[in-house]
């Protein structure tokens, strides 16, 4: 029944009744009012049932004034849940890129940020762009609506806690998520927030992070989250549990492809924030919560990672982004092969690799998103993660069943023995001639066609 049969109902129900048939008429209306709702909420009132939540959908990266054909495809997922994990919308600008002239944008002589704010004006139709996108438009009708913010939504490329506009962003990204006017999260000074789904026995409770309030500059090797954060994630992992725990980070808690790729290829991580994340990994160990895994965004392109030596279990860390922005529909052809060749030659000791891969570097770099299944009905519980592409099929997955992530009582957690082990061994553990991979082959083919034109 909709508001507007609604109205009228109402009138004619203020009018005495002047028949028994009137009565029986209006009577299944009165049931229907009465009923519960069944829409999906994270905090469903006393005595409630709360529906059970099996599918789940997360996305990040998606340039509002960009064509968005994949909402079809999360729709025909039929999700209970989606999660932004950031760059919802791309909030700030970008100049030329430029390593000569008056004004250098690029390289160690650059005199101007190549990226600059928006207004408060822009930012806010930026959000309605993106908001009435008709794809999102109706999944938000359907679905529960839930998530964070990067760099780009945030206000501005790479920024942390020094960005003098997170204030006003912050107040905009709550109403794009249609965050209640007295939501803890419009006073709190950063967007973390968790929340809780489904009936005792079936729970799965979401953790969302804020990795941009509060963060120290990039390499400083200072907080990541800030003391508030920290101390609120705390109690969260240590607090009631639950089946599953999904931990929602925008940037990528496992993989650290800067420790390989680095000065040539750069990422935002939590692995450029080493303390930070043994820090991560510790209170997941110590608080002895079961079923706990990553989800993130930011990098353009899709990824499993897997960490075997953080926890008393392994932990996934399954990178969706973008859906719109990508590395390879960002590039022409011949730049898009240079990438995927690249992405087989950077080593990755946390990449999952598996048959189930559309490429054999297991990096998707095209547009995806993330569809998380769980099958309550068998017993123990299976999970399955897939990488889906624009048109909803599966490009990379990981499935494992809910008893493999139990932590267990086991004297400290699990230690990398001396030596390489995947999955074990950190990027910036591994060995310089590993690290340098790709920087040796480039300077080899520089070379090499150097010595060729100038023969």
């Amino acid at each position: 029944m909709t508001r507007e049969t609604m109205a009228p109902l109402t009138k004619r129900l203020s009018l005495p009744f002047q028949s028994h048939s009137l009565l029986l008429t209006l009577l299944p209306c009165l049931i229907l009012l009465l009923l519960p709702s069944r829409s999906l909420s994270s905090h469903p009132s006393p005595g409630s049932p709360s529906p059970v939540v099996s599918r789940i959908a997360f996305g990040s990266c998606a340039k509002q004034s960009s064509p968005q054909p994949i909402w079809d495809a999360i729709l025909d997922f039929h999700p209970d849940l989606f999660v932004w994990m950031g760059d919802n919308i791309y909030g700030d600008n970008k100049r030329p890129f430029r390593i000569f002239g008056e004004q250098r944008t690029i390289g160690p002589w650059k005199n101007v940020d190549r990226f600059f704010p928006s207004s408060q004006e822009e930012l806010k139709r930026r959000y309605e762009l993106a908001k009435n996108k008709p794809g999102y438009a109706e999944l938000s009708q359907r679905t529960k609506v839930i998530g964070t913010w990067d760099d780009h939504d945030y206000g501005l490329n790479d920024a942390g806690k020094e960005f003098a506009g997170k204030d006003v962003s912050q107040k905009l990204l709550m109403d794009f998520l249609d965050e209640p006017e007295d939501s803890p999260r419009r006073k709190q000074a950063g967007v973390y927030a968790s929340y809780v789904y489904g009936p005792e026995g079936k729970q799965i409770k979401v953790i969302v992070l804020d990795t941009r309030y509060h963060r120290d500059p990039i390499f400083s090797d200072g907080t990541f989250l800030g003391d508030a954060q920290w101390e609120w994630l705390e109690k969260e992992l240590k607090g009631p549990k639950t089946e599953l725990t999904i931990i929602v980070s925008s940037v990528q808690v496992i993989s650290n492809l800067s420790a390989t790729g680095y000065p040539l290829l750069f990422t935002e991580c939590w692995g450029n924030f080493p303390k930070e994340r043994e820090r991560l990994f510790k209170l997941i160990n110590d608080s002895k919560r079961s079923g706990v895994f990553f989800i993130s965004g930011d990098v353009h392109f899709g990824e499993i990672a897997r960490y075997d030596c953080g926890s008393l279990y392994p932990i996934y860390d399954i990178t969706s982004s973008g859906l719109t922005r990508s590395l390879e529909e960002d590039s022409t052809p011949a730049v898009a092969f240079l990438i995927r060749a690249i992405f087989q030659i950077v080593p990755s000791t946390m990449r999952v690799f598996s048959a189930n891969c559309r490429h054999k570097s297991c990096i998707y770099a095209r547009p995806n998103f993330g569809a998380i299944e769980v099958n309550w009905d068998v017993s123990p519980p299976r999970v399955k993660i897939e990488l889906r592409d624009v048109n909803g099929s599966s490009v990379n997955e990981v499935s494992f069943l809910l008893s493999e992530l139990q932590a267990r009582e086991v004297s400290g957690t699990g230690e990398c023995e001396s030596g390489y082990q995947q999955h074990c061994t950190l990027e910036r553990e591994s060995s310089w001639l590993l690290r340098k991979r790709l920087t040796l082959i480039l300077w080899v083919v520089v070379t090499g066609i150097l010595r060729r034109i100038f023969s």
